[in-house]
């Protein structure tokens, strides 16, 4: 009967009928067309509210595009090629272009010792802090694990996330390893401002956004004003939710150089076809370089060695032979080519730059849809089309959307599971040791902070560095569920701990310990 109806209609069909079976066509013949009908596709298969995708190749424009909406909720707003993006982590590559300007200028070397800049820098082991390189700074490798929390979870100026490195342990040995973090990029931007005499944020307008006509582009979030903004969104329970808060976004301005830029498809164009042409681009008419050429290779020559753990899922169905970071771009091989490219991945906002540089080719996506993996999918698609097939007059080319979406929701599945797994192990009917006024008061430590826990109609509640808070539900003994005001960041598990004498010493919170200090509510004033 399909068959029929096919038959049917492709002989006796409709005016329309046949107007769509020629479209069908000239898509069947225009990768672009192509291209663009399967990024529709995808933007309804992976529910994301709103993306961006602007494609370059040898110097022209293939695709420069919106799609869907800046937010759900409200009058609808559709996603046009200026429409802000945040660019999160692929900012930190031109972080690192920022430094090579300055290597360029004869200001800096990227092996120099990074304490002739920043005297007052210092790591927990002092021979390490002796030893690190600015290039170090760019690579993930100094020994120093996540530190997020110095700027996710703290209101503290740039000068005191950096002090309060010198409190962190090293997860491993400098140059021995590799885990992606932020915080040594903000250093790099302390070693630009200390170099130029001006900010980073300062810097990175003058000498990238002005030279390539960015107009619209913004170094940090809190000079984002103009209306055509994306707007962040978060899945919870299979339901997509608007983040509404400001100062989830703002909070990576304290990290600028590490992901705080905001841009659209009509600036990022530039920006994506320098970095693929030798930093080269045209400005009145004249060929200029933002870069040495010697230099601008630098940034994507391998440094360091990705492990699997720190490398994205999409590798269980890419199969990479090998996996690299330069200074500020990941690096794999892919169908015997090889790839560059950096995701963006900040609350509800997702971003990722790929280059397939022998094909002169490149691809930038934005979304609104926190962590939306389609992001990878439309990176490869966009290499296969516009890249390694051309020429090619086979019609099968992977559908990376269906087979990502499939790897992500099995992931998905198994971390609820874990979670079930997880909350298995609770005793039912326990009751806490003491009561719970006896649990208020303030926990802190040099490193992470003050905790603020009070009694508030009969529940605990708990205040983390006067930026994240929430309430405490029983969970069993001393241990309690903490349930964030800020749903975005979900649950963690919040336990406390009694000295000999029966009094509360100490809390974890989310595997960090504090220690009481005291106690910031009388007994009668507990519950008020």
């Amino acid at each position: 009967m399909k068959a029929f109806l096919f038959g049917f209609i492709l002989f006796v069909g409709t005016v329309p009928d046949r107007m769509l079976l020629a479209q069908n066509k000239r898509m069947a013949a225009d990768p672009v067309a192509r291209y663009d009908a399967y990024v529709q596709q995808a933007v309804t298969d992976w529910r994301v509210p709103g993306l961006t995708v602007t494609v370059v190749k040898d110097g022209k424009v293939l695709l420069k595009k919106g799609y869907g909406v800046r937010r759900l909720t409200g009058p609808p707003e559709p996603v046009n090629s200026q429409t802000l993006f945040a660019m999160a982590s692929t900012t930190k590559a031109m972080t690192a272009a920022c430094l090579g300007m300055l290597v360029d200028e004869g200001k800096l070397d990227w092996d120099d010792p990074v304490t002739n800049y920043l005297p007052d820098f210092q790591l927990y082991d002092p021979a390490v802090t002796r030893d690190l390189r600015v290039r170090d700074l760019l690579t993930h490798n100094t020994g120093v694990g996540n530190a997020d929390f110095l700027w996710t979870a703290m209101k503290i100026p740039a000068g005191e996330i950096l002090h309060r490195l010198r409190l962190i342990k090293p997860s491993y040995s400098l140059r021995a390893g590799f885990i992606y973090q932020n915080i040594m990029y903000l250093a790099a931007g302390q070693v630009i401002e200390k170099v130029s005499g001006m900010p980073w944020e300062t810097f990175v307008r003058r000498r990238i956004f002005e030279p390539l006509g960015m107009s619209r582009t913004q170094a940090l979030f809190r000079d984002v004003t103009d209306p055509n903004r994306a707007i962040p969104h978060i899945m919870i329970n299979d339901t997509i939710r608007v983040v509404e808060s400001r100062a989830e976004e703002e909070s990576v301005d304290a990290v600028g150089p590490a992901g705080s830029v905001w841009s659209c498809p009509d600036d990022l164009v530039a920006w994506m076809t320098c970095m693929l042409d030798t930093a080269r681009y045209t400005s009145g008419g004249t060929t200029r370089t933002l870069l040495r050429p010697a230099t601008w290779a630098e940034l994507f020559k391998p440094q360091s060695m990705v492990s699997d753990g720190q490398f994205y899922p999409t590798q269980q169905l890419t199969r990479p032979n090998w996996k690299t970071y330069g200074l500020g771009w990941f690096q794999h091989d892919y169908r015997g080519h090889r790839v560059n490219f950096h995701t963006g991945s900040l609350t509800g906002m997702v971003a990722i730059h790929g280059q397939l540089p022998d094909q002169k080719l490149a691809v930038y996506v934005q979304g609104n849809l926190d962590h939306a993996e389609l992001r990878h999918a439309l990176m490869y698609r966009a290499f296969d089309e516009f890249g390694l097939d051309q020429g090619n007059d086979r019609t099968v080319r992977r559908d990376w959307s269906t087979a990502f979406r499939q790897l992500y929701d099995t992931l998905h599945k198994r971390a609820r599971l874990a979670e079930r797994m997880s909350d298995s192990v609770r005793v039912m009917n326990t009751s806490t040791s003491l009561p719970l006024a006896d649990y208020a008061g303030s926990y802190a430590d040099p490193l992470y902070g003050t905790i603020e826990v009070t009694v508030r109609q009969g529940k605990l509640r708990m205040v983390v560095n006067k930026v994240l808070t929430g309430d405490l539900s029983h969970w069993h003994f001393d241990t309690f569920r903490l349930t964030y005001d800020q749903f975005w960041n979900g649950t963690d598990t919040v336990g406390f701990a009694l000295d000999n004498q029966g009094k509360v010493a100490r809390m974890s919170w989310g595997g960090v310990e504090l220690t009481r200090v005291a106690d910031n509510l009388r007994p009668n004033q507990a519950g008020r």
